[in-house]
């Protein structure tokens, strides 16, 4: 009995020092070496300052303001937000980009709620690119543009929902609509290992250069 406890003892020391502290150590440090920006979070940085993340989606909306100049707020006392027409808009986001609590909204197909929510969204986009994109239907918006991903925070758009927010930009910055697309095409990620997925536009990446080179006046 004494041998089997003293036993029992010594293995979950020796288990716990491997297991709890060695290896973490050993993997933070490699993680550390071998990959050091994703290991700290993939951080993005504008003049020595931490902005974001390419991982991680941002809101690019602004408060909206009543007849006072005061933000308002709903039902819920949240801020009523709209899409500021100066910054490309990422994909809409159920958990309101809060990389603390990602989720999906878990509604079907087939439910009306999930039905409403893409009809508001479409209205939405569409109100906001029709002035600088005319023509633009509900049948030429990308799918993207409407819908969350399953995290919340997509870092990314399609190459097609960047290009129709694109004339947006170049009118309200004043810019060359090519350089924009150009710009576009530079933080463009490819496929996951050359065929998984679809090519993506990192928005937080793209908003960067975009106010470097064309800064709001």
């Amino acid at each position: 009995m004494r041998r089997d406890i003293v036993g029992s003892v010594v293995a979950i020391v020796v288990l716990t020092i491997g297991f709890g502290l060695v290896y973490p150590l050993v993997m933070t440090g490699v993680a550390q070496v071998a990959f050091n920006d994703q290991a700290n979070g993939s951080q993005v940085k504008r003049d020595g300052k931490v902005v974001g993340s390419h991982l991680i989606g941002q809101d690019f909306r602004k408060p909206v303001l009543d007849a006072s100049g005061q933000p308002k707020v709903d039902e819920d006392g949240e801020p009523v937000l709209e899409a500021d027409p100066a910054w490309f808009q990422s994909r809409p986001s159920q958990s309101g980009y809060s990389a603390n609590v990602t989720f999906f909204s878990n509604l079907g197909p087939n439910q009306k709620d999930l039905a409403d929510q893409v009809k508001a969204n479409l209205d939405s986009y569409l109100a906001l690119e029709r002035p600088f994109t005319p023509g633009l239907t509900a049948d030429g918006v990308p799918v993207d543009a409407v819908t969350s991903s399953a995290s919340g925070v997509d870092p990314h758009i399609s190459a097609a929902n960047a290009r129709i927010q694109a004339n947006r930009i170049a009118a309200v910055r004043k810019a060359s609509l090519d350089r924009v697309l150009a710009l576009i095409r530079q933080h463009t990620d490819g496929r996951a290992l050359g065929v998984l997925g679809e090519p993506g536009v990192n928005v937080l990446g793209l908003n960067l250069a975009v106010d470097k080179e064309f800064p709001l006046r």
